[in-house]
């Protein structure tokens, strides 16, 4: 998932179509573990709270490229669920930070909520500032129809969206991520990798991609959405919407550093 937040990275820190050093990969790495469900993390009276908020919050982005339609989180519009969420996300994880953008107070928006007409394809939500040292992120669905595809493959540079397709590839620049928005990149792919992608899986779940897109990469795990649940995995996770969609999907993303 694209996203935005209130720290960028120097010009020099940026390569085009190259990805950058982590600073501190070791401690990012030592942090890692595999993907994981907590389910119904939220009751269903707590997730048609979640939907009224929703429906209370402006809205952010609407990005018509991806047909998604954005809102920050914002704090105060429904102190019970703000403290509520923030406190079991702790318990799942330990400390953290929100890695969002700010509200114009300056507090933190814990995350994004997304209604999605279209399913996005293989990225990285790993952030713009390579200083920070990016830790977890979460899902919580608020509708109960598809899934999200994470792959054991990982990547560490600044978050990216991951394509063969020339047309889309020449539109990168160092100046995305200046403006905090997705880098386009085909280093996914090894030089001379020749895996193929299970066509089964592919039928299944991403038929969205150009099957040749996903080649040399491996799945970690599939969720499957029920709201209330929340998935947890690394954020240096490549992963996609599943192209299972009925009309639109909402969730909220969440996303962490130390």
């Amino acid at each position: 998932m694209e996203y935005t937040h209130s720290e960028t990275i120097k010009k020099d820190q940026v390569k085009e179509n190259k990805p950058t050093e982590r600073i501190h990969i070791e401690t990012i790495i030592k942090n890692q573990s595999k993907p994981r469900v907590v389910k119904k993390m939220f009751s269903s009276s707590e997730v048609a709270e979640l939907h009224e908020l929703n429906e209370k919050l402006p809205i952010t982005i609407h990005n018509k490229e991806q047909n998604a339609i954005k809102k920050r989180w914002i704090q105060g519009y429904n102190e019970k669920l703000d403290k509520i969420f923030a406190d079991r996300i702790k318990n799942e994880v330990g400390d953290f930070k929100f890695d969002t953008l700010k509200a114009e107070d300056g507090s933190d928006v814990f995350g994004l909520i997304q209604k999605c007409h279209l399913p996005l394809p293989t990225h990285t939500d790993t952030g713009f500032n390579l200083n920070d040292t990016i830790y977890k992120q979460t899902l919580v669905p608020l509708t109960p129809y598809g899934q999200t595809v994470i792959f054991k493959n990982r990547f560490y540079g600044v978050a990216t969206f991951f394509t063969i397709d020339e047309n889309e590839l020449i539109k990168d620049s160092p100046n995305l991520t200046l403006n905090e928005r997705c880098r386009k990149s085909s280093a996914h792919i090894k030089s001379g990798e020749t895996k193929k992608f299970d066509p089964e899986i592919h039928k299944k779940y991403l038929a969205h991609e150009d099957i040749n897109n996903l080649r040399g990469l491996e799945v970690e795990f599939i969720f499957d959405w029920s709201p209330g649940d929340m998935l947890i995995f690394d954020r240096s996770h490549l992963h996609a919407a599943s192209s299972n969609i009925k009309n639109f999907k909402t969730g909220i993303a969440t996303f962490l550093k130390k």
